[in-house]
């Protein structure tokens, strides 16, 4: 199994090879990155570890056996002791309980390492693989999500409560 790391500056080629080796797959359940996000990575991955650095945000992947990245999930925009989460695996580890063991990992980091308590993701109607993730992970359905949150699509809300371990 992957291992997840929370992202640094040594993952940078990683994590651009991930994104252009699944474009084409992303593209197929959520709204393309475009041209712009790979002319200017290095500017965004730098601003990624500002907002990480600067605690509002934490950025993490999955790293393979061989080094490579076959995986990305993110807790964005902490506000009141709550965060949305967002995630994306390579095609090549799909359908073997890899993005949710890493979404479940995450949201053991978000309550013990962020003190978050309350995780919440937006989902398409039509990416029913992200909803089988999110509820073997624990979040429940809560409501329509806009669909400026989901890429332009009809989508729902799923949340999770979380608490520290004590």
């Amino acid at each position: 199994m992957p291992e997840l790391q929370q992202l640094d500056p040594g993952h940078a080629p990683a994590v651009l090879a991930f994104e252009v080796s699944n474009r084409a797959y992303f593209a197929t359940s959520i709204t393309d990155r475009g041209d712009d996000y790979f002319a200017e990575f290095d500017a965004r991955f730098d601003a990624l570890l500002a907002e990480q650095k600067a605690g509002v945000c934490a950025f993490h992947v999955l790293v393979d056996d061989d080094g490579s990245v076959v995986g990305r999930v993110n807790l964005v925009d902490f506000e009141h002791g709550a965060a949305e989460l967002g995630y994306r695996v390579a095609q090549h580890v799909t359908g073997r309980g890899v993005a949710t063991a890493a979404v479940r990992e995450v949201c053991a980091l978000a309550a013990d390492r962020y003190g978050l308590h309350t995780v919440r993701a937006a989902v398409s109607l039509q990416n029913l693989a992200s909803q089988k993730v999110l509820v073997k992970a624990g979040f429940v359905a809560v409501g329509p999500a806009d669909p400026a949150n989901v890429g332009g699509q009809p989508g729902t809300w799923y949340q999770r409560r979380i608490s520290t371990v004590t």
